[in-house]
């Protein structure tokens, strides 16, 4: 059985890359960490990680990153499985300054259309009986009421994760293939109608840790030259859907060019998108 290593609270930097740096970043994290369960026994050494984000009627959510609010949150939908059989995980992933935290429910699908709406599933649809699952959900259907958030926006991307062989202090993740489209519906398949590649050519590397800043993420850092940036996924895709017109104005959230721009500007601030990789050269 694969362990769930969840990292309930981490501080995390992001990296936009091109895959030859990914690729070297690999040969490096591998010397200290291993693939986790389920990446090993993917083609290319990654699975398939399915979003469903949810926003208010008025794009609060979005907007709060937008406006680079120290606290938010975002609500969304995680699936990795088409099988009906599959969980699907209810998240409130959470902002607080420079630290993110995590809620997380595993909740039957037959389940989802209730959480949706409001309402608490009962034991038996519950996918878990862990108790902090319970609250996950009781959270989130919280958040749904208050905002009267529904679904919004599908974002999908091929994930490798590397992480130690005993805890969850470190881990490591490369997206690659970030899609985006709309989708006001739960259907929770992995087909996507005219998706947008948000990070075109780009890997998203990502370095998660839940305590001290180790010292060999600290030399890969030196290493390859990286340079801390934003990559919101489901914003910077809200923001190229409504660019490419993908968005029509009863389903647009305002402020869009502004966002852009200002995703912009913070990429020029840390450095921005790392060019092609040299290998550092022997002295």
């Amino acid at each position: 059985m694969i362990r769930d290593r969840l990292q309930l609270q981490r501080f995390e930097l992001k990296y936009i890359v091109p895959e030859n740096l990914a690729l070297a970043v690999r040969d490096f994290v591998s010397s200290y960490l291993e693939l986790d369960e389920y990446a090993a026994t993917c083609p290319g050494l990654s699975y398939p990680v399915h979003s469903l984000y949810l926003d208010s009627d008025d794009f609060a959510l979005y907007q709060s990153t937008i406006n680079g609010d120290k606290n938010r949150y975002k609500l969304r939908l995680r699936f990795y499985e088409n099988r009906p059989e599959a969980p699907v995980y209810f998240e409130i992933k959470r902002r607080l300054d420079n630290t993110i935290s995590k809620q997380r429910a595993a909740v039957r699908r037959e389940a989802v259309d209730t959480v949706l709406a409001g309402q608490l599933p009962d034991e038996t649809q519950m996918a878990s009986r862990n108790p902090d699952h319970l609250r996950a959900v009781q959270d989130f259907c919280s958040h749904v009421n208050h905002l009267g958030a529904r679904p919004r926006v599908h974002v999908a991307y091929l994930r490798e994760a590397w992480m130690p062989p005993s805890d969850n202090a470190v881990r490591v993740t490369i997206d690659r293939r970030v899609r985006s489209c709309p989708e006001p519906t739960a259907r929770l398949t992995p087909e996507m109608e005219n998706p947008v590649d948000v990070f075109p050519d780009r890997a998203i590397l990502e370095l998660k840790f839940t305590g001290r800043f180790p010292e060999w993420i600290a030399e890969l850092v030196r290493v390859f030259g990286l340079r801390p940036t934003s990559a919101a996924k489901y914003v910077d895709g809200v923001v190229l859907m409504e660019e490419k017109g993908i968005i029509n104005q009863l389903y647009r959230p305002s402020g869009s060019g502004f966002a852009r721009e200002r995703a912009r500007r913070i990429r020029s601030e840390k450095g921005g998108i790392a060019g092609e990789y040299q290998p550092p050269t022997a002295t």
